[in-house]
């Protein structure tokens, strides 16, 4: 699995990269801030990444997507995409959580100390995961509240995510923060997943159910 495809569409980004793993280095991408119209982009996004870096589909070994927390549409598309590639090319897909992507990126500027990594869920939730100083995950991913996220947060902790500066202010203490985004540089999923062994294949993360549900009233009663 020596060259990876990263994809990302668990937030406003559409982002695709190419990488080495056994250098660890990025070969190349295309990150496009959309919002909306993952669907309609990624394809074009990840023949981007691919052209920069030189390489076609038959040179890949593994893809990697991020999972969520996140998008549940972006989610959706970005996972099936991953998991249709890799069913055509005979490749593993593998799943990297948004939270573990944002506290290993902030790893990098702060090694060893314990990253709370946080997302705004919406209706004042708060989508988390807390690793140690070893990295090793101790709580979530999981729906927490601020008042829950800011009993959680110690001296010395690291906040990442777009809920990291919410929780600071909730504190009052003086915190260091990592990304502050709701996802991750999108090579930073792909060097996580160089270090996974492959697995079941990928889902989408869903921390809870989508605003959008069916309206049983108007379903009609099956004909016997």
């Amino acid at each position: 699995m020596r060259v990876l495809l990263a994809i990302d569409c668990s937030a406003n980004l559409c982002a695709a990269c190419v990488y080495d793993a056994g250098a660890g280095k990025e070969l190349g991408r295309t990150v496009l801030d959309l919002g909306k119209g993952h669907a309609e982009h990624l394809m074009g996004v990840i023949e981007g990444a691919l052209g920069q870096a030189g390489k076609s589909y038959a040179d890949l070994g593994g893809i990697a997507v991020s999972v969520g927390p996140g998008s549940f549409t972006g989610l959706r598309v970005g996972v099936a995409t991953a998991r249709g590639l890799a069913l055509a090319l005979k490749i593993p897909a593998i799943g990297v959580t948004t939270l573990e992507a944002l506290a290993a990126e902030a790893r990098q500027s702060f090694p060893s100390r314990p990253i709370f990594a946080a997302l705004d869920g919406g209706r004042g939730e708060i989508h988390a995961a807390l690793y140690d100083e070893l990295a090793v995950l101790r709580y979530g991913p999981a729906v927490t509240t601020l008042e829950e996220a800011v009993a959680m947060v110690t001296e010395g902790t690291v906040l990442a995510g777009n809920a990291g500066e919410r929780i600071a202010e909730a504190a009052g203490g003086s915190f260091d923060f990592g990304p502050l985004g709701a996802t991750a540089d999108i090579a930073v999923y792909a060097s996580l997943a160089a270090e996974k062994k492959p697995g079941e294949k990928p889902k989408p993360l869903y921390l809870r159910d989508a605003d959008a549900k069916p309206q049983a009233g108007f379903v009609l009663p099956r004909a016997r």
